[in-house]
């Protein structure tokens, strides 16, 4: 098993505490309202919400993918971090074993706040990893963080 680590920045004119609320603590209402496209919807399977718990996110029409179960690994609702891992769904590709992701909303200067992700694909055996496939998720990603900050911007006593 290979591990292949990717890291990823995204700034936004919202503020940590807020991006957090919105993007972690109100993500399965927010996503399916804000990117409809992309997620469907999303379902506490197992647990509290909290580390251990099994989340069930259908994506939607606009996917090439159907389904992922995350695992939460941690939430530091403080220091605005989020880590889980992608355990089961067809985005895994039976290439990977798993993908882990971290997630920290940090103060930027002069206001708003830095999204700092990291990504960790867990391959199975020595698969080589099509990057073009890692740098479009990476876009997706960023595409999510920039949806959720134009809603927020629109909708601004949201997660006050």
């Amino acid at each position: 098993m290979g591990v292949i680590t990717y890291e990823m920045e995204v700034a936004t004119s919202i503020p940590p505490a807020k991006m957090f609320k919105a993007f972690v603590l109100d993500a399965d209402n927010l996503f399916p309202k804000v990117v409809p496209q992309a997620i469907k919807s999303s379902e506490l399977i197992e647990g509290d919400g909290g580390p251990g718990s099994i989340k069930k996110i259908t994506f939607g029409e606009g996917s090439q993918f159907k389904y992922v179960k995350h695992k939460v690994e941690g939430i530091d609702k403080e220091n605005f971090s989020y880590s889980y891992s992608v355990i089961e769904g067809d985005i895994l590709m039976d290439t990977f074993e798993k993908i882990s992701y971290e997630t920290k909303f940090i103060a930027a200067p002069g206001g708003g706040s830095i999204c700092k992700s990291s990504s960790k694909y867990y391959t199975i055996g020595d698969i080589d990893i099509n990057e073009d496939q890692i740098k479009a998720g990476k876009e997706r990603a960023s595409g999510m963080y920039k949806a959720v900050e134009a809603y927020l911007l629109a909708n601004p006593d949201l997660h006050n």
